[in-house]
């Protein structure tokens, strides 16, 4: 695999983290990705289900932050962010996804209508487009992560999807 592509790839990834568009990622980026989660699936921040996804949007922050926050501003920069994961990724591809999985499981939780930690491709569907995926790429995704086709997701399919998404060498695939 070219460096030069990689990097590229994960520089396209950077995007998804930085909710807000000031360039770079921080606290913030992932405190309002959980709000907009909560806001749309009626979920109070309060309630359990709520404070398990401030604490996995905490949990992933602090995970990002010790991977890529070379200079310990606690902002991760665009630079910052593709030194860090490209050699993280390198060394380790799932280690992205687990600093990513209380977070992870705490949204299909907020998604979940009670299947027992499993959400609906549905909902799935509509917490990707809340992330920030347009309407055609969120169904294609969420489809994709049925790999049963029974219609529920379950965490480790969105832990295995999350982790290939960071490591597929096409930057818009």
């Amino acid at each position: 695999m070219d460096s030069a592509e990689y990097e590229r790839k994960i520089a396209h990834r950077f995007a998804a983290f930085d909710q807000d568009g000031n360039g770079y990622i921080d606290r913030a980026d992932f405190n309002a990705a959980a709000a907009r989660l909560l806001t749309e699936f009626g979920t109070t921040a309060r309630c359990d289900k709520g404070q398990a996804l401030y604490t996995g949007a905490e949990a992933f922050w602090q995970g990002m932050a010790g991977i890529a926050d070379v200079d310990g501003d606690q902002r991760v920069t665009r630079g910052e962010f593709v030194g860090g994961a490209v050699k993280r990724l390198r060394d380790n591809p799932e280690r992205f996804a687990e600093i990513a999985r209380p977070f992870l499981r705490a949204a299909i939780a907020v998604a979940d209508s009670e299947n027992g930690g499993r959400a609906s491709v549905a909902a799935v569907e509509r917490a990707l487009r809340v992330l920030g995926a347009e309407t055609d790429v969120a169904g294609v995704a969420a489809q994709s992560l049925d790999t049963d086709r029974d219609g529920q997701i379950a965490e480790n399919d969105v832990m295995a999807a999350f982790a290939a998404y960071f490591t597929v060498i096409e930057p818009d695939a």
